[in-house]
């Protein structure tokens, strides 16, 4: 049967992604909330779809639809900015609804603790949206570490992070651009990829930061079954020249025992498999947050120490401006 969905953050960049999986899951768009009204996109999706742009009376709505129908609201995705995520997560919980939210969960673990307490209150489910995990190439990266740890119980795997996502200048005047707010680089971009990591690799039993900017965040792992030097940002200027030359502004690039792992392709469709996973039981819970969060949070308060020790080999680009 389809189900009712409520959706906050309905004119940001990943919204349409939440509007396409719950359209593509035979579900109905109901009610949405943002404070920016330039949302033509809802017309592509849920054109009957309410539309708020004040949480009070977006809130109203959501009470006065479940005491006047019988098919309640049972979903509420979030897509609003990372700071927010905890509060919206409530509001969906003590509506009644279960929460759909988008990666980070939240900036700090011990909003993951609260959101467990809130959650025996209610008897209501939070998701994470963790897509990698739904990737098919790395589920099979993950089968094959697998299978090769059962062989080799002590093998460290070398690994490089590499994930260059270039932003305009209107990236450090939003939300995102603001630590208070997206909890800093790491948070914004590359929690999802600790979360694989981690998920495949074992939990962080060392954490170095090497470089800390405004836009640059690398650092160091020890996980229980690997090294990691990772490298994140939204500055142009530090991806490789072949790339650009190619008009390009993305570069994504992880390598194991120095191999590169394709997974450029299978990311559209990602937050329909993500969907479709919670809707036939299974997604993502508050306990599969906690290692990432953690990590992030731990950058977040660690001072970078230059170029010590085992750096990703990008770090002298940022010494070079």
């Amino acid at each position: 049967m389809s189900k009712n969905f409520a959706l906050i953050g309905a004119s940001g960049y990943i919204a349409p992604r939440h509007m396409k999986a719950i359209k593509e899951t035979g579900n109905e768009l109901v009610a949405a909330l943002d404070p920016y009204d330039g949302i033509g996109i809802m017309d592509s999706n849920f054109p009957q779809a309410d539309f708020f742009t004040e949480l009070e009376r977006f809130e109203d709505f959501i009470g006065r639809w479940d005491r006047e129908h019988d098919d309640k609201i049972e979903y509420m995705s979030i897509a609003s900015p990372n700071y927010l995520h905890k509060s919206h997560i409530r509001l969906a919980l003590k509506s009644g609804a279960h929460a759909i939210c988008e990666k980070p969960l939240v900036l700090n673990p011990a909003d993951i603790d609260e959101l467990k307490i809130i959650e025996k209150e209610t008897g209501k489910k939070v998701y994470n949206i963790l897509q990698l995990r739904l990737h098919q190439s790395i589920i099979d990266l993950k089968e094959r570490v697998a299978k090769e740890l059962e062989q080799n119980p002590d093998k460290i795997y070398d690994i490089d992070l590499t994930y260059l996502t270039s932003r305009g200048k209107w990236y450090f005047e939003s939300w995102k651009g603001k630590q208070e707010k997206s909890g800093g680089i790491a948070s914004n971009i590359g929690v999802h990829f600790y979360d694989m990591l981690c998920w495949i690799f074992g939990d962080v039993q060392e954490n170095i930061v090497h470089v800390k900017t405004a836009d640059t965040n690398a650092g160091y792992f020890k996980l229980k079954n690997a090294t990691v030097r990772w490298f994140l940002s939204v500055n142009y200027d530090y991806i490789p020249e072949d790339i650009k030359a190619n008009g390009m502004r993305t570069y994504r690039s992880i390598t194991v025992d120095g191999d590169e792992i394709e997974f450029s392709g299978g990311f559209t469709d990602l937050h329909t498999k993500s969907y479709e996973h919670i809707l036939n039981g299974g997604g993502f819970g508050l306990d599969e947050a906690y290692g990432s969060i953690r990590t992030v949070s731990t950058i977040r308060h660690l001072p970078a120490v230059g170029l010590q020790g085992d750096y990703h080999p990008f770090c002298e680009k940022v010494l070079e401006k």
